[in-house]
């Protein structure tokens, strides 16, 4: 055996009982002496392997259930401060699977990634695994990259330029650049299974969001952010968006189906007031500080469901719209 085989003798003892041991499957020396021959063409004795297993356990803290202890074989146990736990992992890949901001190649890769830092037994019950999704998947394959070059120039205080986006109608449908901005970056925020990005746009003063999967061609402009927005100022705007849509916030009043309950707090969060209507169990009254124009896209698409009461600008545009929108179906 040669010195590199030899100093490897650890390595290859912790990756075996990583990958094919847990308390339901316990290793004993000569399965851990198989598997590294299998795997690496490496001979272990199992004298050795056990001294590298007391090494793993005693001084380097991996958590070995030994065979003194369980009267059985070795194991490794997660670690609750670094190992993700099944569930976890599962989640992690369902949400890569199915969110659009990603491409499904950049995703297929994540997931094996996350499959690679499981053990055998636990990728046997993913064999079976499909995704069932549609085909509104981004074509934009930097998004991950844009939340790497974005965070890094929120942390530098560096204001960015880039390729915004956007489809047009030409002879066919297609995404055309609209335009080059340069942006100052306060924060990434994730909602309604897109990323954006909240930014002050070069010649304004407010917030504007960007979604992330029509970035393209970053580059971290050796310009220094001058506008200075507090925590709260940021929290505010991300949490007034509705629809996307930022803006000043105004109190609005609605009157809302029972089935849009659990809507309403997905959208609006925990911060609404909901009164009951007397002798009513079919309509609630909802009372939100929001941006009107995100509201009234909201609820066009609920229209049947909602009847804005307040301010009374919002329902005056709100009757507009509908009446115009019957017309076209007289």
């Amino acid at each position: 055996m040669d010195l590199y085989e030899k100093n490897g003798n650890i390595l290859y003892i912790l990756n075996v009982l990583k990958k094919y041991s847990d308390s339901e499957h316990m290793l004993k020396a000569s399965d851990i002496q198989r598997k590294v021959r299998e795997i690496y063409d490496v001979e272990i004795d199992p004298r050795t392997i056990r001294r590298n297993i007391n090494l793993l356990k005693y001084k380097l803290d991996y958590d070995i259930s030994t065979r003194e202890e369980n009267k059985k074989g070795y194991y490794i146990n997660r670690d609750p401060d670094t190992d993700f736990e099944p569930g976890e992992i599962r989640a992690i890949i369902d949400n890569f699977s199915y969110a659009n901001y990603i491409v499904p190649q950049v995703a297929k890769d994540i997931i094996k990634k996350c499959k690679n830092i499981q053990n055998i037994y636990e990728n046997d019950k993913l064999k079976d695994y499909q995704i069932y999704a549609n085909d509104s998947k981004t074509e934009n394959a930097e998004v991950i990259k844009n939340i790497e070059d974005i965070s890094e120039a929120i942390y530098k205080k560096r204001k960015i330029k880039f390729e915004y986006w956007k489809y047009a109608i030409t002879n066919k449908l297609e995404k055309n650049i609209v335009s080059k901005p340069i942006v100052s970056p306060y924060a990434i925020v994730y909602k309604k299974q897109e990323f954006y990005l909240i930014g002050i746009k070069e010649g304004n003063t407010q917030f504007y969001n960007y979604r992330l999967d029509r970035i393209k061609n970053i580059e971290i402009l050796d310009k220094e952010i001058n506008i200075k927005k507090k925590k709260s100022e940021i929290k505010e705007f991300a949490e007034s968006s509705v629809e996307m849509f930022g803006g000043k916030k105004e109190e609005i009043e609605a009157i809302c189906h029972i089935w849009l309950l659990d809507t309403v707090f997905d959208v609006f969060g925990r911060n609404v007031t909901i009164e009951k209507i007397q002798n009513d169990d079919t309509y609630f009254k909802l009372i939100v500080d929001t941006n009107p124009m995100g509201f009234r896209m909201w609820a066009m698409r609920n229209i049947d469901l909602i009847e804005v009461k307040r301010p009374l600008s919002l329902r005056e545009e709100m009757k507009k719209i509908i009446k115009s929108a019957g017309k076209r179906y007289e």
